[in-house]
């Protein structure tokens, strides 16, 4: 957690099978907000629980504001993070300043081949990862990823993109009233532009960036350019 003593809070939510440390390079960003980066139950260091959900995800997000008394929310989320983050608005929709969907969409579906990997080699699904970054991106910063990404098992991340798959909000798209920054890298696979594109056609409130070399991980391949996008647009809107 990064304090700057500020009403308003950043939280940023990791996406399936990922953990807090996705957004470390989200720290460094420069504009007067307290910046959290939470581990999802059963992610990284959070407690472990038998059965996992999206209300789930959304619930534990709201005891945490709860909890920190957090009065000025900004809800960040990438990918399974962006459909906790929708989920929570359309539950809370006085309680959000505006939404930062990173790589994400109002639709997550999910090739059947990951759920197949997931189930028959985890190994094999952990170097796939390869696949959701750009060509470009240095291989170091992919078996980071991967490395952390090991962290979780296999039936936690099975569980998350279970959740992804289920998840359909497009027919409430419209209904977001509040400022969103949607980002995209131009060689997302996973959640490819057009699901960034639709996101912007249908807010009204919104901006969209879309990243050059950057594949579904914009925010760890090209942080610079994540977290400007961040600035100028917490600088426009709010």
């Amino acid at each position: 957690m990064k304090d700057v003593k500020s009403a308003r809070t950043i939280i940023f939510i990791h996406g399936s099978g990922g953990i807090s440390n996705t957004w470390k390079n989200q720290f460094d960003i420069k504009i007067s907000c307290n910046i959290i980066a939470i581990d999802l139950p059963s992610h990284g260091k959070s407690d472990k629980i038998a059965e996992l959900n999206l209300e789930l995800y959304v619930d534990n997000v709201r005891e945490l504001v709860i909890f920190l008394k957090i009065k000025e929310v900004i809800l960040a989320g990438h990918s399974l993070g962006g459909a906790v983050i929708q989920e929570y608005y359309f539950k809370y929709p006085d309680d959000v300043l505006a939404l930062l969907l990173i790589g994400t969409g109002g639709r997550l579906r999910v090739k059947p081949q990951i759920f197949d990997s997931l189930k028959k080699d985890h190994p094999a699904y952990l170097e796939s990862l390869k696949g959701a970054f750009s060509e470009s991106t240095d291989k170091s910063l992919i078996d980071a990823y991967s490395k952390e990404s090991s962290k979780n098992s296999a039936e936690v991340t099975y569980s998350d993109f279970i959740i992804c798959d289920n998840f359909d909000t497009l027919d409430k798209t419209t209904t977001i009233g509040i400022p969103c920054l949607i980002v995209c890298g131009i060689d997302d696979s996973l959640t490819p532009v057009k699901y960034s594109e639709y996101f912007h056609k249908k807010l009204k409130n919104s901006e969209l960036v879309l990243i050059e070399n950057a594949g579904h991980m914009a925010m760890l391949e090209k942080p610079a350019e994540v977290n400007n996008s961040i600035e100028n647009f917490i600088t426009k809107y709010l």
